[in-house]
């Protein structure tokens, strides 16, 4: 690290968990963030800010006066932009030592195989059931740890899949695809602007010890937030045996 980047991230190398070593490991590591939303947006900014070297953000959609509500990353003046380039012109206006790939495109199985396999931790900031298994089942099939999140109305929630680790579930261990509800969206239902604050940042919480190596993740953990009373609740989870994506019998 040269002279400025060790001031910039003196706070971090004041922590025994981190340190200067630590701070190197970030430096270069590479981040994958599916959705640059209410959640996509504090996850980019804190890894942006932390010093994440290669941030990777992928996004279809286009700035809209309705996200300015709560998606902190994106502008009034760039409303119509894609979500994807407002978002890394956000975290490089924080940290120009990161180097961000916008990807307009949507996240279907070709691209998550192409991207997943060059990331360190994947960051599943979306907002649909379909995109999160499609994520889910890649990050098993290349090994990756995933940090999901969700919020709707005034309720969040955040945990880690590790397919690393051998008694850790996947997404689908605790939402299976085939009982997946009925689709809702904030669009329809509403959410509390600083919800996803929270739970974003959680994400960049537990993508940093990841990425550091300090700690303990939230594999085999689910945590929920309740925002009407402000009360956190765990749920603990183990690998179904008989997952479709990470059981015995399905996996390759």
């Amino acid at each position: 690290m040269n002279d400025s980047q060790l001031l910039r991230y003196s706070r971090h190398i004041l922590l025994d968990e981190i340190g200067v070593e630590g701070q190197a490991r970030l430096l270069t590591s590479h981040a994958l963030i599916i959705g640059a939303g209410g959640l996509g947006s504090p996850a980019a900014l804190y890894l942006g800010s932390a010093g994440v070297g290669r941030i990777t953000v992928v996004d279809h959609a286009r700035v809209d006066a309705t996200n300015q509500q709560r998606q902190i990353a994106h502008t009034l003046a760039r409303v119509g932009q894609l979500k994807s380039e407002s978002i890394a012109t956000a975290i490089e206006q924080i940290n120009p030592d990161a180097r961000v790939t916008a990807l307009s495109e949507r996240a279907d199985n070709t691209l998550l195989d192409a991207l997943v396999p060059q990331a360190d931790v994947v960051l599943d900031c979306t907002d649909n059931f379909q995109t999160r298994h499609a994520i889910n089942r890649a990050c098993v099939r290349h090994g990756k740890p995933l940090v999901s999140g969700a919020a709707l109305r005034m309720d969040g929630q955040v945990s880690v899949f590790d397919a690393r680790q051998p008694l850790a579930p996947c997404y689908a261990c605790l939402f299976p695809q085939a009982e997946a509800p009925e689709e809702t969206q904030c669009a329809t239902m509403g959410v509390f602007a600083p919800l996803v604050g929270i739970v974003g940042s959680m994400q960049a919480a537990e993508a940093l010890k990841l990425l550091v190596g300090f700690g303990e993740s939230l594999a085999g953990r689910l945590l929920m937030l309740d925002a009407h009373q402000m009360r956190w609740s765990e749920m603990q989870a183990s690998r179904q045996t008989d997952c479709k994506v990470c059981g015995t019998a399905h996996r390759s």
